[in-house]
């Protein structure tokens, strides 16, 4: 019996144990460092915390969840869905809760993989499938006198509930996706919220609802209801990936109607300038937002747009010598998505080390396989991220292709060949040189400039070159 570890429970776990069981194989253990499924969407509780992807399509094909409560379903909706999962597919059984791997390590004598947690235990197994995504580690920014700051300070998807912001002097520092988010939910409560912006974000219209008791009742009696909406939404993102990725003319229209959406909000306000993106549309994420904008340009926000010099124990100091005094700090700086697999150490045939191997920046074939890392399949791997479109989908495809991969390689490790992986890479990196994601500072590259998060294509071309696992692409080893 092939015996299978994966390493975390959200998304991408999940995905790869239901794939696996649908396969037939059972015989899985699933290490997950907190004590309950769910990843990011049981790390993320700030305010206003929800999915930027409609949840008809934020969730897997074959499991529709008509129970919805908005097109842009909020967290607890989400870490529901997860449970459910959990429960639906039988998968409770394999997870072993508070269980952080410190590091996985192949034997090619016995063709096997070595895992060792932060409690001591070791579990030996044959297939390896890290799935810790590429949002889990927070990030926080390297700014002089960070920890002399008096007052409460914490990232977003660290949220402290136990601290009331309400008539408190607020400060946040980041204006991505979470903050974008959380910053409507908390400025009406604060007596001053002052949020510091490096570069503003491209906003879209956020086409938002409330799924009523009707709605939700028509997507679970008549699911093609829901089918239909997933396929549009399916469609549109794809649309998006098209024009920011390949598409000029295209790309100018849907930059249009974000430089309209935001300068209609902004009107009557002298905030234009300074909320305007200097950049090429879609080198950083693009937002959906009906409510940041209004928020920021509310009497009790001060936006300030000049660098960070120093936190100090009473607020923060920026490079032209002000002081912010705040009371509460508020890091909305994202993950360190660049350091994949960190901080667990592993080693493949011959001792190989992967941090060693990837020095230079994260990458693997089609994001799974890593040449030298037998029986080692990733979720959510390098360059499977995206600028448009539902990740859940591109986890999908790739518990499928390791699904078929798990079944060929029974009896013996099998690598990607190193020849077959370099021409994928020299084909990807070719495509991103001189991509849209080349153009600006954002979180998709590594410090050479080298883009290792994002697939420089849409989610229908992933899902062709993930359709099938090919024998001879890859390598005995062992």
């Amino acid at each position: 019996m092939t015996r299978i570890a994966i390493i975390g429970a959200g998304f991408g776990g999940l995905a790869a144990a239901i794939e696996l069981k649908r396969a037939g194989f059972d015989d899985l253990v699933i290490f997950e460092r907190g004590e309950d499924v769910g990843g990011v969407w049981r790390e993320n509780t700030y305010p206003g915390a929800a999915c930027d992807i409609p949840s008809p399509y934020y969730s897997f094909s074959y499991a529709p969840n008509p129970g919805w409560s908005r097109r842009f379903a909020p967290q607890p909706d989400i870490l529901g869905y997860l449970r459910h999962l959990t429960t639906a597919y039988d998968i409770g059984r394999h997870i072993r809760f508070g269980a952080a791997v410190a590091s996985a390590d192949f034997d090619r004598a016995t063709g096997t993989w070595t895992i060792a947690t932060s409690n001591g235990d070791t579990v030996e197994v044959d297939i390896l499938i890290p799935a810790v995504g590429q949002l889990s580690r927070p990030a926080l920014p390297d700014i002089e006198g960070r920890d002399s700051f008096a007052g409460p300070a914490f990232h977003s998807a660290r949220w402290d509930h136990s601290v009331d912001l309400r008539g408190k002097r607020v400060a946040v520092i980041g204006t991505g996706a979470s903050a974008i988010q959380l910053v409507p939910q908390i400025q009406p409560h604060v007596s001053r919220l002052t949020v510091f912006q490096r570069s503003a974000p491209y906003l879209l219209p956020r086409l938002d609802t409330r799924f009523s008791r009707l709605r939700r009742g028509l997507f679970a009696k008549v699911p093609l209801t829901q089918t239909a909406e997933r396929g549009a939404w399916f469609a549109l993102t794809e649309g998006l990936t098209v024009a920011i990725l390949y598409a000029r003319p295209l790309k100018r229209v849907v930059e249009a109607v974000s430089r309209w959406h935001m300068t209609r909000q902004l009107r009557d306000t002298d905030l234009g300038e300074r909320l305007s993106p200097d950049y090429p549309f879609g080198c950083k994420r693009v937002l959906f937002s009906n409510d940041y904008l209004p928020a920021v340009a509310a009497p009790n926000v001060d936006l300030v747009t000049i660098g960070i010099e120093a936190i100090t124990p009473t607020g923060v100091r920026t490079a032209d010598g002000a002081e912010h005094q705040v009371d509460v700090i508020v890091y909305g700086t994202g993950f360190t998505a660049t350091d994949f697999l960190a901080p667990i150490t592993v080693h493949g045939a011959d001792g190989r080390d992967l941090r060693a191997q990837w020095r230079e920046g994260a990458r693997a074939y089609l994001g799974v396989s890593v040449p030298h890392f037998p029986n080692l399949f990733l979720m959510y791997g390098p360059n499977t991220n995206l600028g448009s479109g539902s990740i859940v989908f591109m986890l999908e495809c790739q518990a499928r292709y390791i699904a078929q991969a798990v079944r060929m390689s029974a009896g013996r490790p099998l690598a990607v060949r190193p020849e077959v992986e370099q021409e994928y890479d020299d084909e990807l990196q070719g495509r991103l040189r001189d991509g849209v994601w080349s153009k600006c500072s954002n979180w998709y590259r590594v410090a050479s400039g080298r883009v290792v998060n994002n697939w420089p294509g849409t989610v229908s071309e992933y899902r062709r070159r993930t359709r099938h696992f090919r024998r001879d692409e890859y390598e005995p080893v062992g």
